[in-house]
């Protein structure tokens, strides 16, 4: 295994946002080198949780455990409970943790929400659904750091709004640098736009 990838889990969590990133990585298909990512789940606690499509999920460990050390990269996914209230703010605050180390946070949807409470958007480029929807947000100022784009790659912040999982996670191969150029093209070419002749490309990969 190459190292260690942290993916958040809680409540009303958004399946499909973050499975193209987590399954590339944990299977290692078409990286530059042999071996994929060991995906650790971590939730508020090591109680389960019920995602948006109904998956109980048992969480590897508690959040209160979890360090950037041996980290290669927190993914926070969107959730209903991010827009119901605070319940998941420490999330957020652990992605300051994360941030501060120098190790990759990748937010999709909801969760970019949480950031911009955080003030983690203030000064990283980023995107989300709508800039509006994260002006509603108490505590952001980060409006001149927004773009209108499908997923922005800030820095050590990959963030994509709710209908980007597949731009989402071509910025977080980006960022961990797991494809050659010409294979990250070609991935995204294929699984966001149906391109056949990507196929070749990954296929010689």
């Amino acid at each position: 295994m190459k190292g260690i990838i942290h993916l958040a889990v809680y409540d009303t969590l958004a399946d499909w946002e973050t499975g193209h990133a987590t399954a590339h990585l944990r299977t290692g298909r078409y990286q530059r080198e042999p071996g994929g990512y060991e995906i650790v789940t971590v939730g508020l606690t090591t109680d389960p949780v019920r995602t948006m499509g109904g998956l109980r999920i048992t969480p590897d460990i508690a959040l209160a455990d979890l360090s950037p050390a041996g980290s290669s990269l927190l993914i926070l996914g969107g959730a209903d409970l991010w827009d119901e209230g605070d319940s998941l703010a420490p999330f957020a605050r652990k992605a300051r943790t994360f941030l501060d180390a120098g190790v990759p946070v990748g937010a999709i949807c909801g969760a970019t929400a949480g950031l911009a409470r955080e003030g983690l958007l203030d000064d990283r480029d980023h995107t989300s659904a709508v800039l509006q929807y994260l002006e509603a947000q108490e505590g952001y100022g980060g409006g001149k750091r927004y773009l209108d784009q499908d997923a922005v790659l800030g820095g050590d912040l990959i963030t994509a709004g709710p209908t980007e999982p597949v731009a989402f996670a071509r910025e977080i191969f980006r960022r961990l640098d797991v494809y050659r150029p010409q294979v990250l093209d070609a991935w995204f070419r294929l699984f966001a736009r149906s391109d056949a002749s990507a196929f070749e490309v990954l296929t010689a990969a």
